[in-house]
């Protein structure tokens, strides 16, 4: 599974990538530097309201230190704030940075304002949430290096680790990321392999949370309210599971399985604490 921690090694071997491919590959329309003046980089994340995030902000400022760059860190308010993300990346196009490193927020709309970034001479390396490859051959936006997570067989060690405690019919219900994003779809499709191969679980409900506690609160309220017997929950990330263990704690359901994604600080001590089930 993947954690913010391993998640800031990535983020400086994506500084790595980017430093000798600039000097090696100059773009005649990017902007000239005096010798000696050190990179700018901008990293671009989705939000920092989420710990995982906070841990890779912490892993791009080691390597800013390591590498002698200078680090520009942007965020959106949420992880749905989709256009405010395209207006950053629109933001760093014209401030001239030497590299984009971006987790988008979603998997295809970031894609054109991204290409125009490509066209302007600045390199970019997508991380965390990979860019649609389909669309981005499509629409011209080629060689941007992906660095990631197997998010599918993640998040199937997950979903089948409380599987394999499930011997007597279930229902189970899976709380998703954004829809449109390619790490949520991954995610989603390696908690249904889990699920599908134990005979016992029915399946009853798939719905959206969009990586959130409040919202996965009240997305779990729903569900519970429409069918009390569910007996497992896999969320796609660990807010959503801990807004889903928040609602379980409040209803008083002490039997109820829940899965999550990321192993955030927090979601590690609840779970020491046997608060996932």
């Amino acid at each position: 599974m993947k954690t913010a921690k391993s998640f800031s090694l990535l983020i400086l071997l994506a500084l790595l990538m980017f430093i000798p491919g600039c000097e090696s590959e100059p773009k005649n329309t990017a902007p000239v530097e005096a010798p000696g003046q050190p990179k700018t980089i901008a990293l671009v994340m989705k939000t920092l309201t989420n710990p995982f995030f906070i841990e890779m902000e912490q892993g791009a400022r080691k390597a800013e230190s390591e590498l002698g760059v200078n680090l520009i860190v942007k965020t959106g308010a949420q992880e749905t704030s989709i256009e405010q993300q395209i207006a950053i990346v629109d933001e760093m196009i014209h401030k001239k940075v030497d590299a984009i490193v971006i987790a988008p927020g979603d998997s295809v709309a970031l894609i054109p304002v991204l290409k125009k970034a490509k066209e302007a001479g600045i390199p970019i390396i997508n991380i965390d949430n990979r860019l649609d490859p389909a669309v981005c051959a499509q629409l011209g936006l080629i060689d941007v290096p992906f660095i990631s997570v197997n998010n599918e067989e993640g998040a199937y060690l997950s979903a089948k680790y409380i599987s394999d405690q499930i011997k007597t019919p279930t229902k189970v219900v899976i709380l998703e990321g954004i829809r449109s994003a390619k790490n949520a779809e991954d995610r989603k499709n390696g908690a249904l392999r889990a699920f599908k191969e134990n005979p016992q679980i029915t399946m009853v409900a798939q719905e959206t949370a969009n990586w959130k506690i409040d919202e996965a609160y009240t997305v779990s309220k729903k569900l519970f309210s429409s069918q009390p017997d569910i007996g497992a929950v896999f969320c796609a990330n660990d807010m959503m599971a801990l807004g889903t263990i928040e609602y379980l704690k409040e209803s008083g359901r002490k039997s109820v399985l829940v899965a999550g994604y990321d192993a955030l600080d927090e979601a590690k001590r609840r779970f020491e604490r046997g608060c996932f089930r």
